[in-house]
């Protein structure tokens, strides 16, 4: 049984090194900035037993996510993690600019040059689960949830993706691309056809689902429609020929496109850019699949899609059912800063900071 199924069940309260499986030359400092390394040497010899408290904070209201991976790296990598008082809050937490999201407090050396590193953490891991948890919340602003696939497998370097799938998850997407990006939190990656199956049949999309169904019988078929760039003449074909057994059509049309369906009537161009995914080409589709009484086929579109064009669509009551979305969910939109900010139990940091309480945090228990 995975970590987060013993924490969703409530029989264990962070995930550990089990789950993240660090690389072990953290702990050699091979990660950390040189000069966090040289500071810890300097006070090993000259301020051994002073205590601080070092506190981490960021600027933006967000969705806090990579606070179990943080404290498993401190009990992993931390000289005599047991003495550590640490505080924390826990990922999916709402939080404010400037809120203290976890303090540690022991001696320096035994864990300040991983200061950089848990400030990584933090950013890489907050800024998927916020930018995800935005997405998620503009895909229900219609009154219904509508999934949110999370593609961001081609976005980033393949090491990134069971954090990322995990941080996503803590976001609020629960339908992911790859076996990887599921790894920390326990489903199995989704999807079904990409355009090089449709290639190797020489784009007839019927051939290349045929061989789909024929593979995997037990999987609900979503056939990817704009391989041809005529996404309702191949949408009809596809579900004329499947009927009840097509769950679904994808379009992914490219930004530098328009679908063959305005040549066909140019009546409906002039107040839209036609290029890529539009509203009126999903409109078109959804009433050309209802005109033949395909009402079961739903809806899928990827390609570029953000917060903000997704609440657009949903405004516009535009019928998608649910959202593909990668590279817009992998920037990194905040970041994190720890300071040192109380010395020997008195008020000592750099001008413009102190230690701000937070009593939203739990005080973490080392065993």
């Amino acid at each position: 049984m995975k970590e987060i199924d013993l924490k969703l069940q409530g029989k264990l309260k962070r995930l550990t090194n089990k789950t993240f499986k660090f690389d072990r030359r953290v702990g050699e400092g091979w990660f950390s900035a040189v000069y966090f390394l040289k500071t810890k040497e300097i006070i090993k010899k000259h301020k051994p037993d002073d205590i601080v408290t070092m506190q981490f904070f960021q600027k933006n209201h967000a969705v806090l996510c990579g606070t179990d991976e943080v404290i498993a790296l401190l009990q992993t990598f931390a000289d005599y993690p047991e003495e550590l008082e640490i505080h924390s809050l826990q990922d999916g937490d709402k939080i404010e600019p400037y809120e203290t999201v976890l303090t540690i407090t022991g001696p320096y050396q035994h864990f300040g040059y991983l200061e950089g590193v848990i400030d990584g953490i933090f950013a890489r891991r907050t800024s998927v689960a916020t930018n995800v948890y935005e997405v998620v919340k503009a895909a229900r602003s219609s009154g219904k949830q509508k999934p949110v696939i999370f593609m961001g497998d081609r976005d980033d370097h393949f090491t990134q993706q069971a954090g990322d799938g995990y941080a996503a998850f803590i976001g609020g997407s629960q339908a992911q691309s790859t076996h990887a990006m599921n790894e920390w939190w326990g489903r199995q990656g989704m999807g079904t056809m990409p355009h090089a199956l449709i290639q190797m049949f020489h784009g007839d999309l019927v051939a290349a689902s045929y061989a789909y169904r024929d593979m995997y019988p037990n999987d609900r078929l979503m056939a990817l429609v704009d391989y041809n760039n005529d996404v309702i003449t191949d949408s009809l074909r596809v579900a004329r020929e499947f009927k009840d057994m097509l769950d679904s059509v994808r379009v992914d049309t490219s930004g530098s496109m328009v679908d063959q369906y305005f040549f066909r009537n140019p009546h409906e161009m002039g107040d839209f850019n036609p290029t890529g995914v539009n509203a009126p080409l999903i409109f078109a589709l959804r009433e050309a699949l209802d005109a033949e009484d395909f009402h079961n086929v739903k809806i899928t579109v990827s390609g570029g899609f953000t917060a903000e064009r997704i609440q657009a669509y949903e405004d516009a009551n535009v019928p998608v059912d649910s959202y593909g979305v990668g590279s817009s969910l992998l920037e990194k939109t905040i970041s994190f800063t720890g300071d040192n900010v109380i010395l020997n139990g008195h008020h000592e940091a750099k001008a413009g900071r102190k230690l701000r309480e937070n009593p939203k945090m739990e005080q973490i228990d080392y065993s």
